[in-house]
Formats: C-alpha cells, sequence, structure tokens
C-alpha cells in the first residue's frame, strides 16, 4: 500500500466527511430518521474503503456503485420472499456476495446494505425495489464524486479504468 502524503491525508479526510454528511442529510430527507443509521453503516464502510484505500479492487468505482445496487436488489428480493427477517438476512449476505462476484463488483460493504433491506423497517421496506435507487444508488454516487474530487489532491489518478 502506498503512503499518502499530509496533503492526501487532509483531502480524503475532509473528502470522506463532506460526502458522509451529504448522504446522510439525503437519506435523512428520504428516510425516517430512526432507520437513517441503518443506511449509513454501509456508507460510511465504504467511505472508509474510497477514501483511505482509493487503489484497492474493492474501491473503485464499478465495485462500489455496482456492489451497492446488487446487494440491495438481492436485500429486497430477500426481504420480500422471506417473512423470517433472521432467514432473510442470513440469505441474503451470501447471495449478494455471489452475486457481486458474478459481476465483478465485490465490495464488502455491499453485505451491509443487503441486510440494511431487509431489517430497515416500514420506511425501508416501503420503498421496494426503489430503494435500489433511494438512497443506495445516490449515496453511492455522493460518495463516488466527493471521493474523486478528493482524488485531484493526489499524485496519482486512484480511479483509474482498469
Amino acid at each position: 500500500m502506498e503512503e499518502m502524503s499530509l496533503k492526501e491525508q487532509l483531502a480524503t479526510v475532509v473528502g470522506a466527511f463532506v460526502a458522509t454528511i451529504v448522504a446522510s442529510f439525503f437519506s435523512l430527507m428520504i428516510l425516517e430518521a430512526e432507520h437513517t443509521p441503518m443506511i449509513l453503516a454501509s456508507t460510511g464502510a465504504s467511505a472508509m474503503l474510497i477514501f483511505a484505500l482509493p487503489h484497492a479492487k474493492v474501491s473503485q468505482p464499478w465495485n462500489l456503485v455496482g456492489g451497492h445496487l446488487v446487494s440491495a436488489f438481492v436485500g429486497v428480493s430477500c426481504c420480500i420472499l422471506i417473512s423470517n427477517d433472521v432467514l432473510a438476512s442470513s440469505i441474503a449476505i451470501p447471495v449478494a456476495m455471489i452475486a457481486m462476484h458474478v459481476m465483478r463488483c465485490l465490495h464488502p460493504p455491499g453485505g451491509a446494505t443487503a441486510v440494511t433491506a431487509v431489517i430497515g423497517g416500514p420506511a425501508v421496506e416501503s420503498l421496494g425495489y426503489a430503494f435500489l435507487i433511494i438512497p443506495v444508488f445516490f449515496n453511492s454516487i455522493i460518495l463516488l464524486s466527493f471521493a474523486m474530487a478528493a482524488g485531484t489532491f493526489r499524485d496519482d489518478n486512484p480511479f483509474e479504468v482498469r
């Protein structure tokens, strides 16, 4: 792993803060306040990866966006098809993992996104498959946009197409 300069560290820390607070505000407007922390758990984990380890394969744009979308789809499907939350969550994680491998978009915080779709409560459940767009896709794009902006302070491009 390549060391970041102090300027790069500052840019990524500020970027992670701003991206997370913007995503939090967006999610708070969409979901009931009591369920916002659950969706932000996977957002926070994603922020740690894409800002602190921008060169890692799991931090690349397709992995971030695709991993969350695939996982949200699996989680919503499990929520609809399986009435027991524990069983639905337990099935959602490995199925999301398989789907991310197949789609070549492995992003570990996607596991939390899949579980959130199952146990997120009435606000998440009422969204159904719209949960993929609001807030999952939008939060991913918010994080990616700020990570790419923070990347302009780096000596290299962490989000190069591979």
